[in-house]
């Protein structure tokens, strides 16, 4: 079936969300009510097929209609045994139907349109509205899994939330000891089987390279402490590798081999692992983030939600999504430039050998670019380590930039995603001694910049996050200068818009 989870039909009060989907059922969340609806994917696919061999037609799966003009009951009419009280759902049925004949197969994702993450973990920063959850869901739907679940999970953060049992669940000593299992966590190990089909006590096998990115959205992420309800997967984050062997590893999310003294069987069955060598893994290694796994939270910065401290920033790609996804109000009805495509990357540690296709081929230029600029930070709290070292190497070995443009357009956007957020204050925290003069720190970046990155600093730079023909400008000069104005407006500034 076309339909994956997560599609909405219909809009406003009328909408339903598919909830989730497996080989039996199609799980249907209501706008109107908040309602749940379970339609058996068997009498989808029944009426999919008489609507294709013209036996039936759309309307004919109105009840209300087949009433009207005294037809018989459709799944008599079709000589099929189905519950009675499916013929209640039949506008939902028919909806269905429509999105299933109306609904284009994914296209397949060419090497000029895809884009390796340098990193699972981003945060799309912006104003309600601008369409970043969306977006995410649109980025899971360019990839078509062999999973009838879908490769997309949206997950609705709570502020109350205040511990990583409240994403990854927790063990409940009623009656006797056993583990209360999330959807993050089902969704977590449905990417594991995934990319990893051959795992097995021994290891993580060879990663199925073919294996789309299992998108998690946390959706209004900082409603909530997010050092606090997230703090194990920042910290096992950095633990992702590959050992002398090649294989996969990282430390867990959830160490398994403390619940199996308990006899916990059920577990392995809540979580589909009956029988599946890849609980034999689990029970060895325990459960750590699949190299497939991407996480997307959406920001919102106001009076109701929580700021993030350079811990969780460190670790995440920052996107401020009016810049890198401009609203463009005058292509509302031709359509924006065509996004590219993220994809899940092996890469976690910068070597020498994944830089020769790319015009820094040894990497000594990106790493002056970055020693020029922490030099400006040096003695802040926005100072730069080798972390941010290593992940800017592993920019320019994901983006592979074939020219001295759009390596600097590479630079630029790693000041606008991994620098740049870390930075905020008022003028007294923002002034740096500089030899025996104290100087604006944000015009201190400005000056070192221009003279880094020359040729896109007052002209066009390619965007390498969309398909935009004509170039942009420079992201880091606008975003420089709008924290600036905001510093002499506000006597304070920050990166998050």
């Amino acid at each position: 079936m076309k339909i994956k989870q997560g599609v909405v039909l219909g809009e406003g009060g009328r909408s339903l969300t598919i909830e989730k989907i497996n080989a039996e059922n199609i799980y249907i969340r209501m706008a109107q009510g908040n309602q749940l609806r379970i339609i058996p994917v068997i009498v989808v696919g029944a009426l999919l097929k008489a609507l294709e061999t013209g036996k039936i037609t759309l309307r004919d799966i109105d009840r209300k209609y087949r009433k009207e003009n005294d037809l018989p009951p459709l799944f008599d009419f079709l000589h099929i045994d189905f519950d009675k009280y499916i013929l209640g759902y039949d506008s939902t049925i028919k909806r269905i139907c429509e999105y299933e004949l109306s609904a284009v197969e994914p296209a397949e994702v060419s090497e000029n349109n895809r884009l390796n993450l340098p990193k699972p973990f981003l945060l799309l920063a912006g104003i309600s509205g601008t369409g970043k959850s969306r977006f995410i869901r649109k980025q899971a739907e360019f990839h078509d899994p062999d999973d009838p679940e879908g490769n997309f999970c949206l997950i609705p953060v709570r502020p109350d939330w205040h511990e990583p049992s409240d994403l990854l669940g927790y063990v409940s000593r009623v009656d006797k000891p056993k583990y209360i299992a999330t959807k993050v966590l089902a969704f977590i190990i449905r990417a594991w089987k995934s990319v990893a089909p051959d795992a097995s006590a021994a290891g993580a096998g060879t990663l199925n390279s073919a294996s789309p990115p299992y998108w998690l959205c946390l959706d209004e992420m900082n409603l909530a402490p997010v050092e606090q309800y997230f703090a194990d997967y920042l910290s096992v984050l950095e633990t992702r590798g590959f050992n002398e062997a090649g294989e996969y590893c990282c430390e867990p999310l959830l160490d398994l081999q403390a619940l199996n003294q308990s006899g916990d069987l059920k577990l392995q069955a809540d979580l589909g692992l009956t029988e599946d060598p890849l609980w034999d893994y689990f029970q060895q290694h325990g459960i750590g983030i699949p190299p497939n796994l991407l996480v997307a939270g959406t920001v919102n910065m106001d009076e109701t939600t929580h700021g993030f401290s350079r811990k969780v920033i460190d670790r995440a790609l920052t996107l401020d999504y009016g810049e890198f996804y401009p609203n463009d109000y005058g292509q509302f009805f031709e359509g924006q430039p065509e996004n590219k495509v993220f994809h899940w990357s092996v890469l976690t540690s910068a070597r020498r050998e994944q830089l020769t296709g790319t015009f820094d081929t040894d990497g000594k230029r990106t790493v002056a670019f970055l020693d020029r600029v922490n030099q400006v930070l040096k003695r802040t709290p926005f100072e730069l380590a080798y972390r941010a070292l290593n992940e800017l190497l592993l920019y320019v070995a994901c983006l592979q930039p074939g020219d001295e443009q759009t390596l600097q357009a590479v630079w630029d956007d790693f000041m606008m995603t991994k620098v740049l957020p870390r930075i905020d204050g008022d003028e007294d925290k923002l002034r740096v001694v500089i030899g025996e003069d104290a100087v604006n720190l944000l015009d201190k970046l400005t000056d070192e910049l221009k003279e880094l990155l020359p040729d896109i600093w007052d002209g066009q730079r390619p965007d390498l996050f969309r398909d935009v023909k004509k170039g942009i400008p420079c992201r880091s000069r606008k975003k420089l200068e709008w924290m600036k104005a905001r510093l002499e407006s506000h006597t304070f500034t920050s990166y998050w818009p």
